[in-house]
């Protein structure tokens, strides 16, 4: 059992139920989530006959082995782990003077087909355990030495498939008596999962919610994002407008601009026509976050011109609907989810 996995009231009553004082479970907690501890051994406030009890029952604080690490010039660095399965995923930091950023992956692979993601390209494999998604945050941070203040969901696989153990592993990453991130500081990234994004409205903790839209028409998303064929944009929109008139929290949506596929001046209006269809008094709670495509190895696929980035965001803000650019990081990596695992494989 990887006792990562569990939440501060689990754990306090696995504690009990070895006969343990209940206190114990809140020392063993700050140790794997404050203070990032690799073995028994570094929880020097334990007693050794715990120590040994803990080994006796192979009860498992998981630290992921590092099997390729890459760091781009702008220092953003690019983590391949390796599970107890011998399977692999990718996670990505981000530092910045003042914040940092992880971006954790929430499967091994990923079934949804999007067909400019090398991930998808792979298939899906299994889906992550949420002591595996939480270990991608404390090994980056305890190998960083850095404070982490903001989580993105938005690495290999898709989060709400995942369901319960993507969000069992946010609320023990957001538990103040841990990691303690702020619920508003994690973004968790869907390609349009309708019933899941009605669920993760009913969740108490205020997450953030973004969209992989990258086209407001239903027959290029189709081919673009397949999922379109089962929750088509007339659901996802409406999964959209409840969401924020349900928790008032805005949706971010994702659009990586494609040459010649999404960034043409129809691919725009239709995109206008969708956002301005959200309702006009509402539309402040929604935002584009235009991105520039990272082209995959045996895509046609190629980026937009930076000018046509630009001019596609300048319309969206004379359109009065709020739109960045997302700023581009790693540049000199295989930046596209995915690619470090292939390389590896190959």
């Amino acid at each position: 059992m990887n006792i990562k996995g569990l939440t501060l009231a689990e754990l306090q009553d696995y504690i009990e139920s070895l006969d343990l004082p209940k206190y114990r479970a809140g020392q063993i907690f700050s140790w794997i989530h404050q203070k990032k501890a690799c073995s028994w051994e570094e929880m020097t406030n334990l007693p050794k006959s715990i120590h040994r009890l803990f080994s006796e029952k192979e009860i498992s604080l998981g630290c992921l082995s590092v099997l390729d690490r890459v760091e781009a010039d702008d220092h953003t660095t690019k983590f391949l782990f390796e599970l107890d399965d011998h399977q692999s995923v990718e996670s990505v930091f981000l530092p910045d003077a003042h914040h940092h950023t992880i971006c954790f992956s929430t499967q091994v692979g990923c079934g949804m087909g999007c067909v400019f993601c090398a991930t998808g390209q792979n298939g899906l494999t299994r889906n992550l355990a949420a002591a595996e998604i939480i270990d991608q945050v404390l090994a980056i941070s305890r190998m960083t030495g850095a404070d982490i203040h903001n989580l993105v969901a938005m690495g290999q696989g898709e989060p709400l498939i995942n369901y319960d153990e993507v969000m069992k592993a946010v609320k023990i990453l957001n538990d103040p008596r841990g990691v303690g991130i702020g619920a508003r500081h994690i973004t968790i990234s869907t390609c349009g999962i309708v019933p899941k994004i009605y669920q993760l409205a009913r969740e108490p903790l205020q997450v953030n919610l973004a969209i992989s839209l990258h086209s407001a028409d239903d027959e290029l998303r189709n081919q673009l994002v397949p999922i379109n064929r089962k929750y088509p944009l007339r659901e996802l929109f409406k999964a959209c407008r409840e969401y924020t008139a349900d928790t008032g929290r805005r949706v971010t949506f994702e659009y990586a601009l494609i040459k010649d596929v999404n960034d043409g001046r129809a691919d725009l209006q239709k995109l206008i026509e969708s956002i301005n269809g959200l309702g006009k008094r509402s539309r402040a709670l929604y935002h584009i976050n235009l991105i520039p495509f990272n082209p995959i190895p045996g895509s046609s696929f190629e980026r937009t011109v930076p000018q046509r980035v630009r001019e596609f965001a300048a319309l969206l803000t004379d359109a009065h609907i709020e739109t960045t650019i997302r700023k581009e990081r790693g540049a000199d990596l295989a930046a596209a989810c995915g690619q470090l695992q292939g390389k590896r494989a190959d």
